[in-house]
């Protein structure tokens, strides 16, 4: 990543696009790499301009954000682009399926302007971005039918501890409140998350919450 973190939109509504652009290049250090309208240019897009982050609305024409997200974030993929998922979440059932893409987050898109700022440069920087908000309801909604029937938690290769924080992570809470609630310094909850991680194979939060669900560690 430059100093200057370089953004595509990716967004079928021209004003969201406009609205986005505005508040994006308004920004010393944030710029607007592209625009487009469809999940297809957004993969070739992507793949030609080498974006920092992708702003990635999900319901598009000729290739949806979802299927865009697996081509440029998805396992497998060489050289993986990182994508903030933009959603009306109460109508998207499919949010879901953009972080198990790949997909590196996920915001609102009434979202006020700071904190898609805050989520563009947090995924640019390589961190995962989880609303605690929302996070429960976006994949708990959905528990029932993405966990594995035989998912009951045995044989991961974690400690108590490290089972007991990845379940704090799955209910939306943040560092701070996971260091509140198990009375431990939040520098403690970071090296607990970075071990889950690791152990885990896994890239960030986001995936570690796609992980208990399918584990069948939350309800």
């Amino acid at each position: 990543m430059t100093d200057t973190v370089r953004v595509l939109i990716c967004d079928d509504q021209v004003l969201i696009r406009t609205g986005l652009s505005t508040i994006i290049d308004a920004q010393p250090d944030l710029e607007v790499a592209g625009e487009c309208g469809d999940g297809r240019t957004a993969v070739d897009l992507a793949r030609k301009l080498r974006p920092d982050v992708v702003v990635m609305d999900i319901r598009m024409p000729v290739l949806d954000g979802i299927a865009a997200t697996r081509l440029l974030a998805g396992a497998g993929v060489e050289h993986p682009v990182k994508v903030l998922v933009v959603t009306t979440f109460n109508l998207d059932e499919y949010v879901y399926e953009a972080l198990r893409a790949g997909a590196s987050g996920f915001l609102l898109k009434d979202a006020p302007p700071d904190r898609l700022l805050h989520g563009i440069r947090t995924v640019a920087a390589g961190a995962a971005l989880l609303d605690p908000e929302v996070t429960r309801q976006l994949v708990g909604r959905y528990a029932a039918r993405i966990r594995p029937t035989d998912g009951n938690g045995h044989d991961i290769p974690l400690t108590p501890r490290e089972l007991e924080v990845l379940r704090l992570i799955a209910d939306g809470l943040s560092n701070n409140e996971i260091a509140a609630s198990l009375v431990i310094s939040r520098e403690t909850v970071k090296t607990f998350v970075s071990r889950i991680l690791t152990k885990l194979g896994l890239r960030d939060r986001v995936q570690a919450v796609v992980y208990a669900y399918r584990q069948g560690l939350v309800s």
